[in-house]
């Protein structure tokens, strides 16, 4: 059914709504539904990936050098040469293909990944609810809303009841805006159409129906999104990478032009030189780094799923990688995450029956969304059964931080209100004895706070319940909560894990300080602290924090173990504090108000029953929460970076090495050391075991404490090793030259042979830290090592040799080769030895500045 979905629907009334769009208060009907998802497509205002195998391909060849290199071959081409222009461009091809293979492999597994963690709604399809993906959701579908829920389209309210939403998306309005059914002009601006729902905001307290009428890229966000085309902010990994390859293209431009320059300036084929100036940038640049990246990226995604761990952003693996500090709740992390009733008592601390009663009425029967403490009740109560109705409810919010029913039946009529303990005492006036009598709660108000400061103490989280006598001719509202009589306390706990002092000791030896953030007031954080394990608790409470300058803040942060009776909105603060203290945070959210705080921290985690809004914000999410699926995926995503940057290392050295050497040996040869396409085949045959790397396996110093990124050591690392290998290659010139007497086959077939052999096996020198025999390669690496070692060795001797350029060697070469291989890779082995030592050094002594500072 076309529907017009261009004029403002904010206009429209419900009846005119429903006709407009061919549906009623039922919904849609399955059938309906697919054929309309057919007219407007998946409900996400993410771009259309069917071109993207086509499009991942073609951008295998955006470099700018590699553009070049395809045109000067073609130019090669009409100059005769096509036997060689058949040979880069083949080659050229290849590696592009590679590239592809590897970033479309990655990308399929994110996808599949993806899938895990996808959004639900709930929906009306033929007058039943039916929870269905977020991207099915079509124009004319009644949508059912409560709290945590995110908007699935631009929408108009039908029915609401005491329903706030967060806007801050569309109006950089913080706090929550008011909806309800109606009418309003046309010519209402967005912030005051109070009868719509928009996508992108979310619900933050109470319940609605509404009928999608826009989706997708048709919505206000869907248009703002590509009206200001936003990116998600870089995280330190990318910048780094960034910075990283305009490094290598100041010294890839550096080299191009000089030794382009001086081939000219000693007469050999201008062609020829520039070619081989396009085949050294080539060689230079590790041009499978986005795809190795992209490589390590999803393989590690893949095995942090295995460990429950579902990477929604790859990029922010690296972050998970070097966090240092957690910031959670303590529920679900150290405790079971399950809420039990310990008891429900009156105001002298016995048991009461009554207040379990009203508690249970109150917890049963709300319609909000459901919660661990209503469940709490519901399975301990064991009393008559209900012979109550609702006649209304003021669902919770976080300002009230309380829930009222109003109950009816053929005698009495009243509300039950419970809540956090002050939130509730701030609506009473009176208070039952133990006797059912009705007195003033003045007198009572001491023994109560000394109450709730005993149970708090033994590590109870206790609430209060009131009630109040109510008309049955008027709903009970938000300004009837006052002069209410308080009953009593139900007291909850979360049981400790059994193992949480083992896993807190594994989280202190990776080098992660575990802070928990609650809204649990400060005796209970004390007590839980101290059960852990925590001798001497440094606590903040959220009244500390609203006296605290950001300077203070800013030292006390990182000492405090836990905040306490932290409001909402104070988590994102002191998440801030916390990274501009220069720490890499992490913070792990399931909540309706946890969505700033997972948006500010470095890594935003969260868990698979976690309201939508905050699997939205988060970067991960976790299918089962608790510490050892975080350590879990804390180690796994070091071993990722870890493997990453050992591709950096290895291209970058052996790369710089023999471009240095190519570059130096063209000043004094007649020859060119190396033809194009041969610089071309070294650079795809060194590359190829590489792309094993994300398989390798990690060394326990790689993951004992946080990585991160560190362009000044890559230079020095760069500089090193690959001035160390230039050192060989002039002496395998040397001996081509001296001992050989090489002609221009003979010393291109040669060095060839050494440059690859070399730059493979150095391979398992730099991929360690410790001495290469003690730590051998993956399966997969050390494979690909030897393959391509017989292919190098067995090259020269097929017909493939004539058409790289290339001829026999005398058998005698071998040997030397061997030599000059062994003692290259002994020598790599001390300079590494040497390198680290002063590396360790020089940050043990940076570490002493700061702590005497």
């Amino acid at each position: 059914m076309e529907t017009k979905t261009d004029q403002p629907f904010w206009h429209l009334d419900k009846a005119g709504a429903l006709k407009q769009f061919g549906v009623n208060e039922q919904g849609l009907s399955d059938r309906e539904a697919i054929k309309r998802r057919t007219q407007y497509g998946p409900n996400t205002i993410k771009a259309n990936t069917s071109s993207s195998a086509l499009l991942l391909f073609l951008s295998q060849f955006k470099s700018p050098i590699t553009l070049m290199l395809i045109a000067a071959a073609l130019l090669s081409a009409g100059l005769g040469d096509v036997a060689d222009t058949l040979i880069i461009l083949a080659i050229v091809m290849i590696s592009s293909f590679l590239g592809f293979w590897q970033e479309k492999g990655a990308s399929d597994a994110v996808k599949e990944l993806m899938k895990m963690v996808q959004l639900h709604c709930n929906v009306l399809r033929d007058g039943k609810t039916k929870e269905i993906p977020v991207e099915n959701v079509v124009p004319g579908d009644v949508v059912i809303l409560s709290a945590g829920d995110v908007i699935p389209g631009d929408s108009l309210i039908l029915e609401s009841q005491e329903l706030f939403v967060d806007e801050a998306a569309f109006t950089g309005e913080t706090y929550p805006v008011e909806k309800n059914a109606g009418v309003l002009p046309a010519s209402t601006p967005l912030a005051k159409r109070s009868n719509a729902l928009f996508m992108g905001s979310h619900v933050i307290s109470g319940k609605a129906s509404a009928l999608i009428i826009k989706t997708g890229k048709q919505t206000e966000f869907g248009q703002i999104s590509a009206g200001l085309q936003a990116r998600v902010p870089e995280t330190d990994f990318e910048k780094g990478i960034r910075k990283f390859g305009y490094m290598l293209m100041e010294i890839t431009l550096l080299l191009v032009i000089i030794i382009f320059g001086i081939n000219v300036f000693l007469h050999k084929p201008v062609l020829d030189s520039f070619l081989f100036s396009l085949a050294l940038a080539v060689g230079l640049t590790p041009q499978l780094l986005p795809a190795i990246i992209s490589v390590n990226l999803s393989t590690g995604a893949r095995r942090m799923a295995k460990q429950q761990v579902i990477v929604k952003r790859l990029s922010s693996i690296e972050n998970f990688g070097s966090m240092n500090i957690l910031c959670s709740d303590k529920t679900g992390t150290i405790t079971e995450g399950k809420v039990k009733l310990k008891d429900t008592l009156d105001i002298n601390g016995r048991h009461s029956d009554k207040v379990l009663q009203y508690a249970w009425l109150n917890a049963s029967l709300q319609q909000g969304f459901n919660n661990p403490i209503d469940a709490a009740i519901c399975a301990e109560y064991k009393g008559p059964a209900n012979t109550y109705q609702v006649q209304t409810e003021i669902p919770y919010d976080f300002i009230r931080k309380r829930l009222t029913i109003q109950l009816k039946n053929q005698k009495e009529n009243f509300a039950i209100t419970k809540g956090a303990l002050n939130n509730i005492l701030a609506v009473c006036s009176q208070v039952e004895t133990v006797g059912g009598k009705v007195q003033a709660i003045a007198d009572s108000t001491a023994a109560i706070h000394k109450q709730y400061e005993q149970l708090s103490a033994a590590g109870y989280r206790t609430l209060g319940v009131a009630y109040k006598p109510a008309d049955a001719k008027q709903d009970f509202t938000k300004a009837d909560e006052k002069d209410m009589v308080f009953i009593g306390f139900i007291t909850l706990f979360d049981p400790l894990k059994a193992n949480v002092a083992d896993l807190m000791a594994k989280m202190n030896d990776l080098g992660v300080k575990l802070k928990f953030i609650t809204g649990d007031n400060a005796l209970v954080a004390k007590s839980l602290a101290l059960q852990i394990g925590i001798t001497d608790p440094q606590i903040l409470t959220g009244g500390d924090l609203l006296k605290m300058t950001n300077a203070a803040l800013f030292h006390k942060a990182p000492l405090t173990d836990v905040f306490a009776e932290v409001e909402p909105n104070q988590k994102e603060r002191i998440i801030t504090i916390l990274k501009k203290a220069g720490n890499v945070v992490g913070f792990m959210g399931d909540g309706i108000n946890d969505a700033p705080a997972l948006h500010t921290a470095d890594v935003g985690i969260s868990v698979n029953t976690a309201v939508d809004v905050a699997k939205e914000a988060a970067d991960i999410v976790l299918l089962s929460s608790g510490l050892e699926v975080l350590i879990d995926g804390i180690i796994e995503g070091r071993k990722t970076f870890a493997n990453t940057m050992k591709y950096i290392f290895m291209a970058t050295s052996a790369n710089f090495g023999n471009m240095f050497s190519m570059a130096g040996a063209s000043l004094f040869l007649k020859f060119l050391p190396l033809l194009p396409k041969q610089i071309l085949l070294t650079n795809l045959l060194t590359d190829f075991p590489e792309m094993a790397i994300a398989t390798d396996r990690v060394d326990q110093i790689n993951i004992q404490s946080p990585q991160r990124w560190d362009l000044r050591f890559i230079k020095r690392f760069m500089i090193t090793f690959g001035l160390l290998s230039s050192v060989f290659d002039y002496l395998t010139f040397g001996v081509l030259i001296f001992v050989f007497h090489a002609n221009e086959k003979v010393f291109q077939t040669g060095w060839f042979a050494e440059s690859v052999i070399s730059a493979t096996l150095i391979v398992l020198v730099v991929r360690t830290r410790l001495p290469f025999f003690k730590s051998l390669p993956g399966k997969y690496l050390a494979i690909a090592t030897v393959m391509i070692l017989l292919l190098v060795l067995a090259l020269p001797l097929t017909p493939l040799a004539a058409w790289f350029g290339f001829t026999r060697l005398p058998l005698s070469y071998y040997g030397w080769m061997l030599l000059i291989i062994v003692c290259y890779l002994g020598s790599a082995e001390l300079a590494k030895r040497a390198f680290y030592r002063k590396m360790n050094a020089a940050a043990n002594k940076q570490m002493l500045t700061v702590l005497k500072e």
